[in-house]
């Protein structure tokens, strides 16, 4: 049972480790994309244009590891959210690489015409975008893997519990909400205390 047990987090820690690599990816074709709009580039363009297929096969190896992990150990509670958020992310990521494909299209459009104006707006755009996609996947790694380290990310944090009533019908409860540090150090709600030390959830 203990080889089973180790066996399971070390595939779900491979899992972890190629969603941050498809992020890499994703952030990369944002990059190139927003870049060969700024440089009017038509190599740079066809380079994203063209350059999606790495992203795409590693769309299908995490979803197939997901559904493996899903089949052979039936996980429960933290370690079945984390998978199933993990498909979700998988999804939203090639997505993102098809948005950096849009975009390429986008600069060969505007390449065949005289610039208006430098662009600044949109690069500082694509910053912001590419600094919220590599903070929500470490986001993601941290609080499925180690929850204390989730105050790296966010300074304050909200503790949300769901119920479900007799006749199937569900409601949120905000149980609390503080500085994260608070949160993870000295919760002032017992049930957040059980859920950041593992002992439900």
């Amino acid at each position: 049972m203990e080889r089973v047990v180790r066996h399971f987090q070390e595939e779900l820690e491979a899992l972890q480790g190629r969603l941050l690599e498809m992020g890499g990816l994703a952030e990369e074709r944002v990059h190139a994309a927003v870049q060969s709009l700024v440089s009017r580039n038509i190599g740079d363009i066809d380079r994203v244009l063209h350059g999606d297929e790495p992203i795409n096969e590693l769309h299908v190896e995490i979803d197939n590891r997901c559904f493996k992990l899903l089949a052979l150990h039936q996980p429960m509670a933290t370690d079945l959210r984390a998978i199933v958020a993990g498909v979700k992310i998988n999804t939203d990521l090639e997505r993102v690489g098809d948005l950096a494909v849009n975009i390429a299209e986008a600069a060969r459009r505007y390449a065949t015409h005289p610039p208006v104006k430098k662009l600044i707006d949109i690069p500082q755009m694509g910053d912001i975008a590419q600094t919220m996609l590599r903070d929500s996947l470490d986001s993601f790694v941290i609080v499925t893997h180690n929850m204390q380290q989730a105050a790296r990310v966010a300074d304050m944090t909200a503790f949300f519990s769901i119920s479900r009533g007799e006749e199937g019908q569900r409601w949120g409860e905000l149980i609390e909400y503080d500085a994260t540090e608070k949160i993870f150090t000295a919760p002032s709600d017992k049930r957040t205390e059980d859920y950041v030390t593992g002992r439900f959830g």
